[in-house]
């Protein structure tokens, strides 16, 4: 497996996979939803935004999980916006990887900065006992310094947001 940076001009798998992989992680939990968990547009702006990367971890020619970062290289800061493993393939280290990878890539970064879902137990303790991030911050209702979104799991009970401070 190797990470690549992935290719903008051709997101339609990329985005199926992420959108897949958040829907399961909610249902899973929920039980079956009408309601689309990560819409298309959420990812299209991550997407867009200035110092956005995204990068695939392929295995052979297939996506097995990849990621959004946001970097700032003034503030040496990064934001991990997404972060996915293709749905049928968690819990073998692939996430994990994706982020080492990340990391290494950028070693400048002092400070890293993410957030999840206050029911997604499964995230929180991959960024917490796996990442080594640190939970700074828990919030309702909307995302911190972005724009307002639609999902349920925000208007039933929030977020919470990570940091991890590099080389502590």
């Amino acid at each position: 497996m190797k990470i690549e940076k992935f290719k903008s001009d051709d997101t339609k798998e990329f985005k199926y996979l992420m959108q897949a992989a958040f829907q399961c992680g909610y249902e899973s939990i929920f039980g079956k939803s009408d309601s689309e968990i990560l819409p298309e547009k959420d990812v299209d702006r991550d997407l867009k935004k200035p110092n956005s990367h995204a990068y695939a971890m392929m295995d052979q020619n297939a996506i097995v999980g990849g990621a959004i970062i946001t970097i700032d290289d003034k503030t040496s800061q990064g934001e991990l916006d997404f972060l996915f493993v293709k749905v049928g393939i968690q819990g073998k280290g692939i996430g994990q990887r994706i982020w080492q990878e990340i990391e290494a890539m950028y070693p400048n970064i002092k400070v890293w900065k993410t957030c999840t879902p206050y029911f997604d137990k499964r995230n929180i303790h991959f960024y917490v006992n796996k990442l080594k991030f640190k939970i700074v911050r828990y919030f309702e209702h909307e995302e911190p310094n972005d724009e307002q979104t639609n999902h349920d799991f925000e208007k039933e009970g929030g977020m919470f947001e990570f940091e991890k401070i590099m080389n502590e």
